[in-house]
């Protein structure tokens, strides 16, 4: 007798989505990930993640010092992700007023900073990560920002073309860019800053566990919310992604870090990175010690394989029998019989 496991289901034996945090700008960030790894009982964090700064456009064109480490950490893995959020314009965190914002929009979309694009892209190849996840202008839906939506909607999703088609015309690039706004409404729905399939590879929710007293179904289930991120996404055939998300205005919530988790197992992102510092973090933030340790036990150990159990299976030339039951619990499995058995075997 010959026992099966059966068939494999794909879905099943696809690489578990790619993870990691967000541990430091800079060299600090790279070293991180080795000891959260270690926290983490050795799982892999295949994700590296940083910013930008987007005080002056020479640092949005990756000033020589700021990427050097992070492309070494790529590099030693076929497997890895880079993902780099990258401002659409300086002074990016000054409360620059909506007038100023909407004229830089269309200065931008009329070609006036493409030289700043051109010269990361050019860095980025240079330096060996011509597949960095690209998350441009994060956020655009709320008023944090200078590179914000709002002030002028159609400017902005034409400047976002631009800024993708101006990159992508450098020689030896493989970038994606991820399109990411803030889950809900916020200022303007997220929805009218889409700038379109052709110039968007993944699309990206930044959620938080917030505002204070909000649960997680209100999360899903809100206008603009994780629901209607993973729906729109799939409408538009693009995989997701979680850029950030931690904990916030709710303090140390264990639901919400479990269900949060338990939505990406299920939802299957292309990657994720917890913002590790408080009040979001887990690991480099001592004040959440009970979602803490739910991170750590429901990612210890993770490795990014295939969690498929291993057994027999029946050979291509073999055709099962259907005997019962009760008689394949007693033979300890089911029987399999050789197709052409009936031919014998041809003696000389």
């Amino acid at each position: 007798p010959m026992t099966s496991v059966g068939p494999v289901d794909p879905a099943a034996a696809a690489r578990t989505p790619a993870f990691g945090a967000y541990l430091d700008y800079g060299p600090r960030g790279v070293q991180r990930i080795d000891e959260l790894s270690k926290w983490l009982g050795g799982a892999e964090l295949r994700v590296g993640h940083t910013y930008l700064p987007g005080d002056l456009w020479t640092n949005i064109e990756g000033t020589p010092g700021f990427l050097e480490d992070w492309a070494r950490w790529r590099k030693e893995k076929d497997d890895r992700l880079f993902v780099l959020n990258v401002p659409m314009l300086e002074r990016n965190e000054e409360g620059v007023g909506d007038d100023e914002v909407a004229g830089l929009l269309r200065q931008g979309a009329s070609g006036g900073f493409d030289r700043h694009f051109r010269a990361l892209a050019e860095r980025l190849v240079d330096l060996g990560v011509p597949d960095t996840v690209i998350v441009l202008g994060w956020e655009m839906n709320g008023t944090t920002y200078t590179h914000r939506c709002g002030p002028d909607p159609e400017s902005w999703k034409r400047y976002w073309n631009r800024i993708v088609t101006t990159m992508r015309s450098v020689p030896g690039q493989k970038f994606q860019f991820d399109f990411t706004p803030s889950r809900g409404r916020d200022a303007i729905p997220w929805t009218q800053c889409y700038p379109g399939d052709d110039v968007v590879d993944i699309i990206g929710m930044d959620s938080y566990d917030q505002p204070r007293g909000m649960s997680f179904d209100e999360q899903i289930e809100e206008p603009y919310g994780l629901q209607e991120h993973v729906d729109f996404a799939a409408a538009h055939k693009k995989p997701i992604s979680y850029p950030e998300w931690g904990l916030f205005r709710n303090g140390d919530n264990e639901e919400y870090m479990r269900r949060m988790l338990k939505w990406m197992d299920e939802k299957k992102p292309l990657y994720n990175t917890v913002t590790d510092y408080c009040p979001h973090g887990v690991w480099q933030c001592k004040e959440n010690p009970a979602a803490s340790a739910v991170y750590r036990e429901l990612l210890s150990g993770r490795d990014g394989t295939p969690d498929v159990p291993p057994g027999p299976v029946l050979p291509t030339e073999c055709s099962p029998l259907n005997l019962g039951d009760w008689v394949e619990d007693w033979l300890g499995g089911r029987v399999c019989m050789r197709l052409g058995w009936w031919k014998g075997e041809r003696h000389s």
